[in-house]
């Protein structure tokens, strides 16, 4: 990704900083001079299949932040508990004296058919995947509002634009999380902030890369292998590779909060073609 510094000065934070998505975006606003506070959960979540990010990665991603010439913070958070969320803008507030960005990234994947789902699976999914996103947006637009600027880009995932057998309450987040932010952005448009939302397809990080996951692409497979899984991903888009990178994911963050203005309540749909199949 090239390098500028056209947001030297400004402060982001980005929940769910760990790894994955929320490390490269970090890295991404510190390399065009942001200051970036990451925040993550770095717990056990029940129903979550897979390690969750952990405090060391957390200080990876501040260490990387700081590679990369800015200043980092990282805070351990869970977006479920609205507390949590506010402390971070408020540590955010203190360590920096401003917060210009949002990236609302933190999420969590498990499985099941809809009626097999329980009550846990159901609300630590919608909690994090939901909840977590209105807690962190409504825990930074005062500030914004008060300073009259702002930009906010929340996560979603082509899960959020189609239908997903298996993970439907991940679906009904993704959903759900577009239609808030939709909302928020008229809101705020006369108040120089804006809220847009980027929808990936699979990305290539800890979320997906796990057994779990696989067996949920490849149930019948015997062994699995790279190049099984990557087949199964591909078989989904109509551009046949796999996923695509965090990076690419990057990208679109820093082109929603380095342009003008003239953006805001915008989706962008990183679907590697799945976009030409939408009604």
């Amino acid at each position: 990704m090239a390098s500028s510094r056209s947001l030297q000065g400004q402060v982001a934070i980005v929940t769910g900083g760990a790894r994955g998505q929320g490390r490269t975006h970090a890295v991404a606003l510190a390399e065009h001079g942001a200051s970036v506070v990451v925040c993550d959960g770095p717990a056990g979540i029940s129903s979550v299949p897979y390690a969750l990010g952990s405090d060391a990665e957390l200080a990876e991603t501040v260490a990387a932040v700081e590679s990369a010439g800015a200043a980092g913070l990282a805070i351990r958070a869970d977006v479920r508990r609205r507390a949590d969320v506010e402390r971070v803008v408020t540590q955010a507030l203190d360590r920096f004296g401003r917060v210009d960005i949002l990236v609302a990234n933190a999420g969590i994947v498990s499985q099941g058919k809809l009626w097999e789902l329980s009550d846990t699976a159901w609300q630590e999914l919608i909690d994090t995947n939901l909840t977590g996103v209105f807690h962190s947006m409504r825990a930074v637009v005062p500030h914004m509002r008060e300073r009259q600027y702002g930009r906010i880009v929340v996560i979603s995932s082509i899960g959020g634009r189609v239908g997903l057998p298996n993970i439907s309450h991940y679906a009904a987040a993704k959903w759900g999380v577009i239609g808030m932010a939709k909302s928020l952005a008229l809101e705020l448009a006369t108040e120089n902030i804006t809220v847009n939302v980027v929808c990936p397809t699979t990305v290539r990080t800890p979320m997906v890369l796990n057994e779990t996951t696989y067996r949920l692409f490849a149930p019948d497979a015997g062994e699995i292998t790279e190049e099984l899984i990557g087949r199964s991903f591909a078989a989904h888009h109509p551009i046949p590779r796999p996923w695509i990178e965090p990076e690419d994911v990057s990208r679109e963050v820093v082109h929603l909060v380095t342009e003008r203005g003239n953006i805001t309540g915008a989706v962008v749909e990183i679907g590697l073609g799945i976009s030409a199949q939408m009604h």
